[in-house]
This record gives structure tokens, C-alpha cells and sequence, in this order.
């Protein structure tokens, strides 16, 4: 696993960072974690790894990367948007780690200033000895901005539905066949 450097600019709005890739998950937070057996089969963990650290899996959750993001690279900052109702929610976020093993692939992120949460989140995909292909989507937030604060049980739907739509989008599309 690579974590990212410290870089200047826009800064992370938390302390733990990296702490969505471990099993303990830190005190104080919302935490979340699910996943879904999408299949079996090495095909298709490269092409659900794949579909993650492009940006692919965002896209069809319906959390749109920047135009010409490149794929997740430890350090590298992201810009996002999300359609919340007639709302568009503007989000900047930090990829802090990824994850690049023989049979687990990802990478997390983290909320950079003016994120709306402030925490992290992971998506991993994972092959495990019997061969069956997971995604894995885990977080630890609380709210960022006054909105989400005065908003606390819609953002924690929110947030419960974008996972769900996370986790949905390589079992009701698979990942498209390499090239």
C-alpha cells in the first residue's frame, strides 16, 4: 500500500488518515462498512479493480470526477460533484492511499477543506481464496459545514444511499472486458 506525501494547498479536515483501510475504524465518527460479492474469477477482479481506481465506479454511483481526472494516484487531490435532489454538491478530496496487491486493489481519499463531510472513505476490491470477487466501500465521517450539520439525518441518507449506489454499480453493470 502507498500513502500519500504531505502536500500544501488545500488541506485534509481530519487527523487519521489511512485509518479507512484498517479494521479498527476511529472514535468519533460515523463509520460505514459494506460490501458485495460481485463474482468470481481474476477477469473480473482486474476489471472491477480497474473500473475503481478510474473513476468508473464513481461515475455509475453517480458522483462525477472533475473532466480528465486521471486514475487514483496516492497524493493526487479530486474533484467531485453529486446530484443531491436539485441540489449539486461540490466535493474535494484527497486520494491518501492505495491499495495495488495481487488480490486486492484500491485506494481511499479524504475530504479536503470545504468538503461538505470531513473523514474518509475506501474502495477496495478484493479476490479471496475461493476466488470470489469483492467490493468493499468503508468510511468513518462527521459532518464538515454548518449544512451538514443542520442536516444530520439527510446527510447520513445521503451518504447511506451513495454507498448503496457504490456497491450496486459493478453487480448491476460489470466492469467492461479488458482490451
Amino acid at each position: 500500500m502507498r500513502r500519500a506525501p504531505g502536500r500544501g494547498g488545500r488541506a485534509l479536515t481530519y487527523p487519521e488518515v489511512g485509518a479507512s483501510l484498517t479494521e479498527e475504524l476511529p472514535r468519533g465518527y460515523r463509520h460505514q462498512r459494506d460490501r458485495v460479492r460481485l463474482g468470481t474469477g481474476r477477469a473480473l477482479f482486474e476489471r472491477s479493480a480497474a473500473a475503481v481506481t478510474g473513476w468508473e465506479l464513481h461515475r455509475r454511483a453517480g458522483v462525477r470526477p472533475a473532466p480528465g481526472t486521471p486514475p487514483a494516484a496516492a497524493g493526487s487531490d479530486v474533484d467531485l460533484t453529486a446530484a443531491l435532489g436539485p441540489l449539486v454538491l461540490r466535493m474535494s478530496c484527497r486520494v491518501v492511499a492505495v491499495v495495488d496487491e495481487p488480490d486486492r486493489r484500491g485506494f481511499a481519499y479524504g475530504t479536503l477543506t470545504g468538503h461538505p463531510e470531513r473523514g474518509e472513505e475506501a474502495f477496495v476490491v478484493h479476490r479471496d481464496a475461493d476466488d470470489a470477487v469483492w467490493l468493499e466501500v468503508v468510511a468513518f465521517s462527521r459532518p464538515g459545514r454548518w449544512y451538514t450539520r443542520l442536516g444530520g439525518p439527510l446527510a447520513r441518507a445521503a451518504q447511506r444511499a451513495a454507498t448503496r449506489r457504490y456497491l450496486r454499480a459493478l453487480v448491476e453493470r460489470p466492469a467492461a472486458p479488458l482490451p
